[in-house]
């Protein structure tokens, strides 16, 4: 992918410096339980159990057993979610590849498809920089999220950049491409 601008192009290098492959056993347990000890400084409670149980996010509790790439996308959501959907089953959202009551999720979605696929963009990316952040594998979580559906075209660096930059002008990553704790203040537009 090639990048025409250099902090789009500092923020890929460090996720591409990280591993393109899935932690497992003991440090795939560090990660997850790194992941559960950023949700707590967020103030996000936790319950036990899969999100196939319900959902990962029921409105109130962070499903916990999952993988820590997930648990971090959840933090995201929760990050980017209009304050009116921070307490809405998976975020207003409609159900994630992972929820077992898809149908509840999906009367609970509260934006258009646009908006959704809009949130979700950022929100993958926003996980991804959690990560990175936290020295997991990143690039394993940027491969599967299909940031480069284009083979790394000049439309998926596009892409890239439009939403790196609408995290930074949120103040969601800061100016060394680090994520912040900042969580949206403003209502859904609609």
């Amino acid at each position: 992918m090639r990048l025409e601008d250099a902090f789009a192009r500092k923020v890929l290098a460090a996720i591409a410096g990280s591993a393109a492959e899935r932690a497992e056993g003991e440090l795939a347990e560090r990660h997850r339980r790194e992941a559960l000890a950023l949700a707590a400084a967020f103030g996000i409670e936790t319950v036990e159990g899969a999100p196939a149980e319900g959902f990962s996010w029921d409105g109130r509790r962070l499903r916990a057993d999952t993988e820590a790439y997930v648990l971090l996308h959840e933090i995201a959501h929760y990050q980017l979610a209009a304050p009116e959907r921070r307490g809405t089953i998976d975020f207003g959202l409609g159900p994630g590849p992972d929820t077992g009551d898809r149908a509840a999720a999906e009367r609970a979605a509260a934006l258009p498809i646009l908006e959704r696929d809009r949130e979700e963009a950022a929100v993958s990316l926003l996980g991804i920089l959690w990560e990175t952040e936290r020295g997991h594998p990143a690039l394993a979580s940027f491969l599967d999220q299909n940031w480069l559906a284009g083979k790394g075209s000049a439309a998926d660096a596009r892409h890239f950049t439009s939403v790196l930059s609408r995290l930074r002008a949120g103040g969601f990553v800061d100016a060394e491409g680090r994520p912040t704790r900042r969580l949206r203040a403003e209502p859904d537009l609609l």
